[in-house]
């Protein structure tokens, strides 16, 4: 039985996971509390044939799973990080893909990406991910959402089933290295939101100056970037196709599912 290990079950992780377990493998989970865990998670690591992580790197740039466990991986038959495409920085707006320089202002992610390049990997660099429980469906049904004036902002995303089919396609596809797994239609965030809003017969959030819309400091960081992310690599060498090739697609997809109760 294939046995994969998952280093961080947050959102995207713990949907793969779940497929995973449909699809009849058995999955070992390693969440934050348990990380210290060494004896724990050495068994762990040697029953595994599969070993994902998706935990970022620490405020001082160190990645906590390959500083305490990255040397007994060599067993593993497939290793695999979900990185980011802020490893790219900000483009303005040109079309970035897994050849171009890593000039992202988080100097701590694009270590932690190298380094498991080094380790023999397959690192997906991840754009803007959605999906059910966490979109702008989600957003404008509660209220929050809203539109910031920043004309000429673009960037891509990517629905988190399709993740979980990049990872899947690359267990028995292409070689390690870095792969983009992005839908092919980057947008302004404010389209996302209008549609969702028309999708749920709802009124337009108000258009914001940046500093009205009092954004997080990861939002903020979010709207200062412009990017889009290619995805032709993973498509050549994985034959991976996104079940949800633009957001319009994927957003429809969530909205036919009535929401749990």
């Amino acid at each position: 039985m294939s046995r994969i290990l998952i280093f961080g079950p947050g959102y995207t992780a713990a949907r793969l996971a779940a497929r995973l377990a449909r699809d009849g493998w058995h999955v070992d989970t390693v969440g934050r509390g348990d990380i210290d865990d060494t004896t724990h998670v050495a068994a762990l690591i040697a029953g595994a044939t599969h070993i994902l992580s998706s935990v970022p790197p620490a405020e001082d740039g160190s990645d906590p799973v390959l500083a305490r466990y990255g040397a007994t991986f060599g067993q593993a038959a497939w290793i695999g990080y979900l990185s980011s495409s802020g490893v790219y920085g900000d483009t303005g707006g040109a079309w970035v893909d897994e050849s171009a320089p890593l000039l992202g202002r988080r100097p701590g992610r694009i270590a932690a990406d190298l380094a498991w390049l080094a380790l023999g990997a397959r690192v997906f660099r991840l754009p803007g991910i959605y999906g059910p429980g966490r979109s702008a469906l989600d957003r404008v049904a509660a209220g929050t959402a809203h539109r910031v004036d920043l004309p000429g902002q673009i960037f891509s995303r990517v629905h988190v089933d399709d993740i979980a089919g990049g990872v899947v396609a690359s267990f028995t596809r292409g070689p390690a290295g870095a792969y983009n797994l992005a839908d092919d239609r980057p947008a302004p965030q404010n389209a996302l939101v209008e549609t969702a809003a028309a999708m749920l017969g709802r009124p337009l959030p108000p258009l914001l100056a940046p500093d009205e819309a009092r954004l997080s400091g990861p939002a903020r960081a979010f709207y200062a970037e412009r990017r889009r992310v290619a995805n032709g690599r993973a498509k050549r060498l994985l034959g991976w196709t996104p079940l949800y090739p633009d957001w319009r697609a994927g957003l429809a997809a969530i909205g036919a599912v009535p929401p749990a109760r």
